[in-house]
C-alpha cells in the first residue's frame, strides 16, 4: 500500500491509514506500506535547501528529503502497535533494493531477499 503526503498529513490521517492497513491485512492480504512525508514536509525541506543553495547536491537533497518519510513511517508503526499489530519501519538503506544512481529519480535495478 502507498500513502501519499496528504493521506498522512496529520495524526488523525495516520491513525486512519493504520486502520486501512489492518483492514487490508484482515481481508487476507500480506501488506507492505510505503509512505510519503506528512503534508507539505517535502516542500518545507526543499525551501530549507534552497536557502542554503539554489543547486543542492542531488545526493544530499535525497538525504534531506528522506527525513520526512522517516517521521511518517515511525508514526504509522506507533499507530499500528497501539492497535496490537506487529509492524516495523525500515529506511531505504535497510531494505535490499538496488537502484541506479540518478538521485531524485532513481530506477530499481534489483530487489534482493
Amino acid at each position: 500500500m502507498k500513502f501519499g503526503g496528504t493521506s498522512v498529513g496529520s495524526i488523525a490521517l495516520i491513525e486512519s491509514a493504520a486502520d486501512r492497513v489492518l483492514n487490508t491485512q484482515a481481508a487476507g492480504h500480506r501488506v507492505v506500506v510505503v509512505l510519503s512525508a506528512m503534508g507539505n514536509t517535502t516542500d518545507r525541506m526543499m525551501r530549507l535547501a534552497r536557502q542554503i543553495t539554489n543547486r543542492p547536491a542531488p545526493r544530499e537533497l535525497d538525504v534531506l528529503l528522506t527525513s520526512g518519510e522517516q517521521i511518517s513511517i515511525a508514526l504509522l508503526c506507533m499507530a499500528l502497535h497501539k492497535r496490537g499489530a506487529k509492524a516495523r519501519s525500515y529506511l531505504g538503506s535497510q531494505v535490499p533494493i538496488r537502484t541506479d544512481e540518478l538521485h531524485g529519480r532513481a530506477r530499481i535495478r534489483d530487489v534482493g531477499c
